[in-house]
């Protein structure tokens, strides 16, 4: 789980943030809560979906709009 919310939150900052940004944070959560032994790979999945909705968040504000592109 820790591997998987760490490649999910490094995929959301790229495509589908706002559905791999969450998905990353429930995997680390979980992750930590059952005690992994990758708990630096788990923290890294939990700061990367935290990004995501981030980054999200500034490009909507960006445009005023519910979607975002990088194409002006």
């Amino acid at each position: 789980m820790a591997v998987a919310s760490f490649v999910c939150g490094l995929l959301g900052l790229l495509v589908l943030n706002v559905f791999l940004g969450p998905v990353a944070i429930v995997l680390a959560s979980l992750a930590l809560w059952r005690g992994t032994a990758r708990r630096g790979r788990a923290l890294l999945g939990l700061g990367l979906g935290v990004a995501d909705l981030v980054v999200l968040g500034v490009l909507v504000s960006m445009d005023n709009t519910v979607s975002w592109g990088l194409a002006g």
